[in-house]
C-alpha cells in the first residue's frame, strides 16, 4: 500500500468514509482530494505537502507537483486566447486553471447509503460557475457529480481534466480499449511522433521499434509524455489490483494519460509517476483544442453542463 501524506494541518481536510471507501478533501487547497482508499488499498501518489496556497496564476511546474487529484479548468496549460474567442480573445489563462489556486466553498452531508460533499469555484477571469460533488460508497465507489454554469453572455469554451497521479512501477498498467484513437501532446526522452500525431493504443512506433504504453515503466528508461485517447472509459492495473474510472454525459470525453519517469538523481527520489485524468476536450492548452485539435467543450450563456465521473475498485 502506497503511504500518503496528510495535508498540512493549518489547512485543515475533511475526510468522507464509508465502509472501507475513503476520500480526504483539502478545501483550501483548491478542493485537492489527497487520498483515495478503495479496496484495501491507497491508490494515490502523493509526495510532499504544500507548505502554502500558490498565488493566483502560479506556475504548477514551479510550485511543484504534490500528486493526488487537481480538478484542472478551464485549461490545463498556460495559454493565451485567440482573437476570435467572442469576448475572451486574448484572455491569458494560468497553467493548470483557476481551481487549484483558490480555497473552494465546502459542505458535507452524512446519508444513508454513504456521504456527499461538495466543492463550489467561482471563475476568476471567466463568467462561470464550477461545482463538484462526491458520493463516498462502502462498495468501493466514489462517483463525481460535475456542474458548470456560464454566467456570462456569451458561450463559454473551456477543456477540463480531473488530473489523478498514481504511483509508477514496473507492473502498473494503463488499460484503454485496444485501437482505441490517441493523440500525442508531448514527449521527451522518447520520439512517439510530435504534437498531434495519431495512434492506436496501445502501440506506436518509435524509431523502427514498437513501443507499449499500456506498460508505461517498459517503454523508456527516462522520459516524459502526454497522449490524449478518446472515450469515456480506462482503468489502472497495480499490484494485482485494479480501479475503473468512467465518464456519463460529458462531451468530447476522452482520458490523457502522462507519465513521469525522470532519471535517477539523488535529488529526485521515488518520483516516478503516472496521471490518468478523466478530461473534456483536448489537448491541455484550450488554445489548441479550440484551434487545431478541434475538440474544445462549451457552455452557452445561462445554461449548465452536468456530467458524473465514477472510480470504482476491482481489487
Amino acid at each position: 500500500m502506497t503511504t500518503v501524506a496528510a495535508p498540512p494541518v493549518d489547512f485543515g481536510s475533511a475526510e468522507l468514509r464509508a465502509g472501507t471507501t475513503r476520500v480526504v478533501v483539502v478545501p483550501a487547497l483548491g478542493g485537492k482530494i489527497v487520498s483515495l482508499e478503495m479496496g484495501g488499498r491507497e491508490w494515490l501518489w502523493r509526495s510532499r505537502a504544500r507548505a502554502a496556497r500558490p498565488a493566483d496564476g502560479a506556475s504548477y511546474d514551479a510550485v511543484g507537483d504534490t500528486g493526488g487529484i487537481d480538478e484542472c479548468f478551464p485549461t490545463v496549460a498556460p495559454c493565451v486566447l485567440p482573437s476570435n474567442a467572442a469576448r475572451y480573445g486574448g484572455l491569458a489563462l494560468p497553467d493548470h486553471g483557476e481551481l487549484w489556486s483558490q480555497p473552494s466553498t465546502f459542505a458535507l452531508d452524512t446519508r444513508d447509503d454513504g456521504m456527499f460533499a461538495s466543492c463550489a469555484w467561482q471563475g476568476r477571469r471567466m463568467a462561470y460557475r464550477f461545482v463538484r460533488g462526491i458520493a463516498v460508497r462502502a462498495s468501493a465507489q466514489v462517483e463525481m457529480r460535475y456542474a458548470v454554469t456560464n454566467d456570462g453572455r456569451v458561450p463559454l469554451p473551456f477543456v477540463w481534466s480531473a488530473r489523478a497521479v498514481f504511483p509508477l512501477g514496473k507492473d502498473t498498467r494503463v488499460v484503454l480499449a485496444d485501437g482505441t484513437r490517441t493523440r500525442v501532446w508531448s514527449a521527451r526522452g522518447v520520439e512517439i511522433g510530435g504534437p498531434g500525431a495519431e495512434m492506436r493504443w496501445p502501440r506506436v512506433v518509435a524509431k523502427d521499434k514498437m513501443l507499449d504504453l499500456s506498460a508505461p515503466d517498459a517503454v523508456a528508461r527516462a522520459y516524459t509524455c502526454t497522449v490524449y485517447a478518446d472515450g469515456a472509459r480506462a482503468a489502472i492495473e497495480q499490484e494485482g489490483a485494479r480501479l475503473d474510472v468512467a465518464m456519463e454525459g460529458a462531451p468530447n470525453a476522452c482520458m490523457s494519460v502522462a507519465v513521469d519517469k525522470p532519471a535517477w538523481s539523488p535529488f529526485r527520489r521515488g518520483a516516478h509517476r503516472v496521471a490518468l485524468a478523466p478530461s473534456i476536450g483536448a489537448p491541455a492548452s484550450l488554445t489548441e483544442a479550440m484551434g487545431p485539435w478541434h475538440a474544445a467543450a462549451s457552455v452557452d450563456p445561462g445554461a449548465t453542463l452536468e456530467w458524473t465521473v465514477t472510480w470504482r475498485s476491482a481489487a
